[in-house]
């Protein structure tokens, strides 16, 4: 097997700062944990393999067939095997960038090449330069810069990969922020979607997620997960988080509500990249990275250095979370509010 480094991620160990550098939701759905509790005596058992209920849950969540849904430990279980069954040693592979490390990874574990397009070309590649790759890569919203694909684009894009014989992978491990429709919705034979429960639910730890294809793809897929992909307190959790509308509507509100007001207060420092995603991309400019991240640890806060991210030197990235905690991440970071005039607190 080729020798492939680790990708860096978010995630703050040490629990006495709050962690910014990690795009999960602060808040999970009501009756979360009653679940979980209720799944431990099964959870002796192997879980039912066929996982009918996660299944319909996670179909009404993204608006497919039951059986299009493949159940994984995660949405980087799901990219992991479709970049299994798509790619094999010499094959290449679209990648965007700057966007989530683990694509370029998981392509050159598999023995391919990843080929890399800026993010916000990527929708616009044209039919020749697909027929010379095997699968392309698209993140919505892209990570670490926020901006969700635009459906047209996205379609007329999957149109094009039919045409050249490529498969199309779309992460939408942070679309559920979004109201925008997941390209499960209009998936063919050649795409298959990506999802994570873990994000928009507050739960990174349990280990969520689901992949959907269909034809030759799905069949493909569902043979080649791992038998028990999902523990049942994931199952039985991940299918009771996909049925709470009413937590998903305003998880989506406060999100986009608090991260305008974040992106109004750190554009007072940073130059800030407009985001559809419950994150947000800053340009420190002139400042160093270094200073800014230690600075903001100094006040209790760890916000992403965004350097690991290719093409990218001097960045960082912030989570957007709840009113109380984003007004310590902008006290940290010395900015205002950002709160409108007379705005009632």
């Amino acid at each position: 097997m080729r020798r492939v480094e680790r990708a860096p991620h978010g995630g703050e160990p040490d629990r006495d700062l709050l962690d910014f550098s990690a795009n999960t939701n602060p808040r999970t759905p009501d009756g979360v944990r009653d679940v979980y509790t209720d799944a431990f005596e099964d959870a002796r058992r192997y879980p039912d393999d066929d996982y009918p209920d996660f299944r319909a849950a996670a179909a009404a969540f993204v608006g497919c067939e039951p059986e299009h849904v493949i159940p994984t430990a995660g949405g980087l279980a799901a990219i992991r095997l479709a970049l299994e069954c798509e790619l094999e040693a010499g094959d290449a592979a679209l990648v965007p960038y700057p966007s989530f490390g683990e694509y370029a990874r998981e392509v050159q574990l598999q023995g391919a090449s990843p080929q890399f397009v800026r993010s916000d070309d990527l929708l616009e590649v044209r039919t020749p330069l697909l027929e010379e790759v095997d699968l392309a890569v698209v993140c919505t919203p892209n990570n670490p810069t926020g901006e969700a694909a635009d459906p047209d684009a996205l379609a007329a894009l999957s149109d094009r990969c039919a045409d050249a014989g490529t498969t199309l992978l779309v992460d939408e491990a942070f679309l559920g922020f979004t109201e925008l429709p997941s390209a499960a919705t209009v998936t063919g034979e050649h795409v298959i979607v990506a999802r994570s429960l873990t994000k928009l639910f507050g739960l990174p730890g349990l280990r969520a997620g689901f992949a959907v294809a269909c034809g030759e793809r799905r069949d493909a897929l569902e043979t080649a997960r791992r038998a028990w992909s999902l523990g049942t307190p994931s199952a039985r959790v991940g299918a009771h988080c996909l049925r709470q509308a009413d937590f998903v509507a305003e998880t989506r509100e406060r999100v986009a509500r608090e991260r305008d007001r974040l992106a109004r207060a750190l554009e007072g420092r940073f130059d800030v990249t407009p985001s559809d995603a419950p994150y947000l991309l800053c340009d420190v400019g002139d400042e160093s990275v270094d200073d800014v991240l230690a600075s903001a640890r100094e006040d209790g806060v760890a916000v992403r250095d965004a350097r690991t991210f290719r093409g990218l030197d001097s960045h960082i990235r912030v989570a957007v979370k709840d009113r109380e905690a984003n007004d310590r991440l902008l006290e940290a970071l010395g900015v205002g509010d950002g709160a409108d005039e007379g705005e009632n607190r």
